[in-house]
């Protein structure tokens, strides 16, 4: 039977500390899951609900973006994936009472678990400005109140759209469509804060900002090397993905500061040896790298396999090298010329260890790279990851069976989200289908990233802030700058399924609209809908949820857009910057009135003057209306806008799956400056660490999902009952005085542009000696992003430096 939500916070003063884990998953991940499932959403329910996870006639799982094999178990869902399903899924209602009961202030005491934990969203709700409480408020008045403040605003760019992953396609394309509508591309999402180092780093290279391997392709690889990822926790489903690598012949080398029960042992719960045999040891080897220290191992790497080639031949792949790629000769001499010294320097890494996995890569016969945040949060990612592909580059392992570039994608749809149009610095040819499409003219300006974003909410260079899904507040970097930046606004919107810290953190004036969920049924125009996602690999498939809706009004993302174009693009509305009605060069109206045949049948609704005046203020035309009452439509403007979506409904009908094209993938084509593959010659940069100092890295705990907590436990690493922890090797615990157990604050340190030195602190955290290499601790998100300066960003990519900051250990006042 389902329980009530919390009362009040966990106490966690009474954390406890046990050895961790060296195994991940088995029976007590099956219990811990089943537990959660039960305490939210009941036993008949949860049974009914976790049969159509990841099932081709279910819904997409709204955890984390690994891709489902094509033949599925009937229970197709990870530890993580169950709590995810039974946070969304849960019995437990936040109303209108909710909200008369609890006023702002005491809602901003509580913690991110605390708030998680009350339920699904019901109603939706306005802080009018002053006030103490929120309000219920109808879903036509809420509308409206949006679209009126963006009718108002000075420009387009003084608004702030926001995108979780968790987005389906339709609604992110209807989304970016409502942005660039208004004039602006003011489009960050949760990618610039994640992969943006990935996506620059591989779009430079090899023509493409995506992984270029399938599932298969994991299952077939001879070397696979997982590098700053802990998949037990992130991508527990990824485990069985490995596991019938390794039963295939695989060598898997585990890259990580920390060693994580995940890539040690995997104990696969749907199989006999997984549940009485003990399992399947995973990593072959397990390299303690230093925090940053991954650009010297690969460049370590790369120059043992130079030196081999020198003194035998035989390493490089001459005739991809010769026929594919650019930049090789400029490369080795580059690697050449760095010293062994400082490669052991930078990764912790004894020379004779790093040689000996340059052995391995010289063995392989096709080699994948995986990686996650820990190689993209870094002030050097993009030539870190530069470096990755160079390695790869040298044997050919780009475009062939069982070998390629991994970057594994966290929540569910954030690389779909991104295909379909949500980034800030579109192309020139998306944009211009966009205009064929819609009867308009984009906005060629570039618009803001998130860490741009605050700054411009910081310095009131923007007035409205519109959040699809996501906990903005909670997952961006420098806490207290974002706070009072978000404070600065008119108006703050959340289109929301669950409470969270970004609702309590408001502007001015905030509105809540609740949406609907994966799991939920979303029946429109008569019939019951579905969208379609994009897993980490390119793959496409529809998700269709079963459950009845919290409320009966509640609407889709996608309905909630619709209604919004259609108050900002019908005949009577203005829009900002452009209240006089003048056409924009370049329009559809300049254009001899030129539309696509989708675009104008669609638009049919429209009288000849309605029409004309949509086009005279430069907005899209489409039918709003039967965008909202039929998602095929949708999908049909994104089959005639993005190259790929050939087909789009039927391939993704009865559980099929569209594979995206990639080009050096399918057939070693490069879409790069000269189509041809990138070698790259990057110096060695790595994080110094200041006398005294540590670098700290964020980290989730197991019992979490991005900024998405389900509990305060962390039992792979041994952490019970609290979250407030900092885990620091035991010599530098001893070094700096301090003891085990021993409550400190965390004071980061931060050189400005202008020379100054800025500190940030996190209170009162418990020291817990651990397995860490010298000199580097981890602590969890969000509690510890308030240390994350605002403009300490990655080269290029601007992504926040979360795995690299500056700290000292600061005893509290007695």
């Amino acid at each position: 039977m389902a329980t009530r939500p919390p009362t009040a916070d966990i106490d966690e003063s009474r954390v406890r500390v046990t050895a961790p884990k060296k195994v991940a998953v088995g029976v007590p991940a099956v219990l811990h899951a089943l537990q959660i499932a039960n305490e939210q959403m009941g036993v008949a329910r949860s049974i009914r609900t976790l049969m159509q996870v990841n099932q081709k006639d279910g819904f997409d799982c709204p955890g984390c973006a690994w891709p489902e094999e094509e033949r599925r178990h009937v229970a197709e869902f990870c530890e993580n994936g169950a709590k995810a399903v039974a946070e969304e899924a849960t019995l437990r209602r936040v109303g209108p009472e909710f909200f008369a009961r609890h006023a702002l202030d005491e809602l901003r005491a509580h913690d991110d678990w605390w708030l998680g934990q009350q339920g699904r969203l019901t109603h939706p709700m306005v802080l009018e400005e002053g006030a103490t409480h929120y309000r219920p408020i109808s879903w036509d008045d809420a509308l409206r109140e949006i679209a009126e403040a963006l009718r108002g605003l000075d420009e387009p760019d003084d608004a702030i759209f926001y995108t979780s992953g968790r987005t389906s396609n339709e609604a992110a394309f209807l989304y970016q469509l409502l942005v660039r509508g208004l004039g602006t591309n003011n489009l960050p999402d949760c990618s610039n804060m994640c992969h943006e180092s990935s996506g620059s780093a591989l779009t430079e290279t090899i023509g493409i900002g995506k992984g270029t391997v399938s599932i298969e392709d994991i299952h077939r690889a001879d070397l696979l090397i997982v590098a700053g990822q802990n998949p037990g926790t992130n991508h527990p489903r990824m485990l069985s993905a490995l596991e019938k690598a390794k039963q295939r012949g695989a060598t898997i080398v585990a890259v990580n500061p920390l060693p994580e029960a995940g890539l040690l042992r995997f104990e696969n719960p749907q199989t006999p040896r997984g549940v009485i045999l003990g399992g399947t040891p995973l990593a072959d080897e397990f390299v303690q790298i230093r925090l940053g220290g991954d650009q010297a191992l690969f460049q370590a790497i790369g120059k043992h396999l130079l030196e081999v080639e020198e003194r035998s031949g035989g390493v490089v792949d001459r005739a991809f090298v010769e026929a594919r790629t650019t930049g090789f000769e400029a490369y080795a001499a580059a690697v050449r010329d760095v010293a062994w010294a400082d490669l052991v320097a930078a990764t912790g890494i004894a020379e004779d260890e790093l040689r000996r996995i340059g052995e391995l890569v010289l063995g392989s016969e096709s080699t994948i790279v995986c990686w996650a945040m820990g190689l993209t949060q870094h002030r050097h990612s993009v030539p870190m990851l530069r470096d990755v592909v160079n390695v790869l580059l040298l044997q050919g392992n780009i475009g062939r069976p069982g070998a390629g570039v991994c970057p594994v994608r966290g929540h569910s749809n954030v690389q779909g989200d991104r295909t379909v149009g949500i980034y800030e610095k579109p192309s020139e040819a998306f944009l211009a289908a966009l205009d064929r499409e819609f009867s308009f003219t984009a906005p060629r300006r570039h618009g803001h990233d998130t860490v741009e974003a605050i700054r411009a909410m910081r310095d009131g260079r923007a007035r409205v802030f519109l959040a699809m899904g996501g906990n903005f507040v909670s997952a961006t970097p420098d806490t207290g700058v974002v706070e009072e930046a978000m404070a600065r606004l008119d108006l703050t919107v959340q289109i929301s399924t669950k409470l969270n810290r970004s609702h309590v953190v408001t502007g001015r004036r905030a509105i809540i609209l609740p949406t609907l969920g994966r799991t939920d049924r979303d029946r429109r125009g008569g019939k019951d809908q579905r969208v379609s996602v994009e897993d980490s690999m390119g793959a496409v498939h529809s998700s269709r949820g079963r459950l009845a809706p919290p409320a009966d009004d509640l609407l889709s993302e996608v309905a909630i857009v619709a209604r919004l174009c259609a108050l900002l693009f019908g005949p009577e509305a203005g829009l900002p910057g452009r209240r006089d009605g003048a056409t924009d060069a370049g329009s559809a109206g300049e254009r001899g009135g030129e539309t696509d045949a989708g675009a104008s049948g669609e638009s049919s609704g429209e009288s000849g003057a309605e029409a004309a005046a949509s086009v005279a203020r430069n907005a899209p035309r489409a039918d709003w209306a039967a965008l909202e009452g039929d998602y095929a439509l949708i999908r049909g403007h994104i089959q005639r806008v993005i190259p790929g979506f050939d087909d789009y409904e039927r391939r993704i009908d009865k559980g099929g799956t569209l594979f995206l094209p990639n080009g050096p993938r399918d057939a070693r084509e490069f879409a790069t400056s000269d189509g041809r593959a990138q070698f790259t010659a990057n110096p060695l940069e790595y994080p110094a660490i200041p006398e005294g100092r540590l670098i700290l890295q964020t980290l989730r705990s197991h019992d979490q999902y991005n900024t998405t907590i389900y509990g305060k436990d962390d039992r792979y690493r041994g952490i019970h009952g609290g979250r407030r922890v900092v885990l620091v090797n035991p010599d530098d615990v001893r070094a700096a005085g301090f003891a085990e157990g021993e409550v400190v604050d965390l004071v980061s340190e931060w050189t400005a542009a202008d020379g100054t030195l800025e500190e940030r602190r996190a209170e009162a955290f418990r020291i817990v000696p651990y397995s860490t290499p010298r000199g580097n601790a981890a602590a969890y998100y969000p509690e510890t992003n308030v240390l994350v300066p605002l403009d300490s960003t990655a080269a290029v990519s601007g992504t926040p430096t979360s795995k690299s900051v500056v700290v000292r250990l600061e005893r509290r006042p007695a």
